[in-house]
């Protein structure tokens, strides 16, 4: 060994710990980069939906439907106001909530098992909390960027009488991340999949767009199906967005209880999948 060797093994170390300062500082927005690229193979089919399913669901529920209420009920048939004005922040909500089921499922099982990448990503300097970060750092984008189009769509049915309609997006995604996260967390405890993530879909998701007060004032069910409305994120979020879009008579506590619901479930999920993530890839 020469001289020279221990020195350029040295400088060849300090290359190399250089090298690894910005993915440990950066390593969550290197992860979503990676998300929002895997999102771009499916480009086609988010545009399609994104700007199809507030056309349809805004003409076929608000419109069509809403047509019959208020010939029935009168032009303030639901909680003051029109049906279409009612159910629109609804459906803002359960789109939210519907992008959160697709991008906290599917993908996360592929990243810990299926196409291992978060086993890969993490054999780099990236700690498994960031890929976690990562992860929902795109979602919350999508989430943002679909709730966006469908405020659009709103706008444009005439949907939105008040000033502050467009805080509803931000009520959108806060329960679209809140009812995600647990299913996150859920998702990644998972070693196969044996159909647990279709009962999610058809037990958890479909029963709570139609238990939280989504098509029609939670008051009017029975009093002990209530509960799933207070238990669910969707109603939390769907109440938030009615008073941003439409001024909805809520109590100040109650508007306070929403927003503490919705932002401790996205937050105690959220780091109790880190903790996961790194039991899982740490081993």
């Amino acid at each position: 060994m020469t001289a020279a060797e221990p020195t350029t093994q040295r400088e060849d170390a300090r290359a190399a710990l250089a090298a690894a300062v910005r993915p440990r500082r950066f390593g969550a927005w290197y992860v979503a980069e990676h998300r929002f690229r895997v999102m771009r193979s499916y480009l086609q089919t988010l545009l399609f939906t994104g700007f199809g399913n507030p056309l349809v669901y805004l003409f076929a529920m608000g419109v069509g439907l809403g047509s019959l209420v208020s010939g029935n009920l009168g032009p303030n048939a639901v909680d003051g106001v029109s049906y279409l004005t009612f159910v629109a922040p609804a459906l803002l909500c359960t789109a939210a909530v519907t992008v959160a089921s697709e991008e906290f499922t599917y993908p996360i099982m592929l990243g810990f098992k299926w196409n291992p990448t978060f086993t890969g990503i993490n054999a780099a300097p990236i700690a498994p909390g960031q890929i976690i970060d990562g992860v929902v750092i795109a979602v919350i984008a999508r989430l943002l960027g679909t709730s966006i189009v469908y405020y659009a769509f709103m706008l444009l049915f005439g949907a939105v009488p008040g000033p502050w309609g467009w805080a509803g997006v931000l009520a959108a995604t806060l329960g679209g991340l809140a009812f995600g996260a647990p299913i996150m967390a859920y998702v990644a405890t998972l070693e196969q999949d044996t159909g647990q993530i279709a009962m999610l879909m058809r037990f958890v998701l479909l029963p709570m767009t139609l238990f939280s007060g989504t098509f029609f004032p939670l008051e009017s069910m029975p009093w002990f199906l209530q509960w799933i409305g207070w238990l669910s994120p969707l109603w939390h979020s769907t109440q938030l967005a009615r008073v941003a879009s439409y001024g909805a008579a809520e109590p100040a506590w109650l508007i306070a209880l929403h927003v503490v619901y919705l932002a401790a479930l996205a937050a105690v999920f959220w780091l109790w999948t880190r903790r996961i993530a790194a039991r899982r890839l740490n081993k």
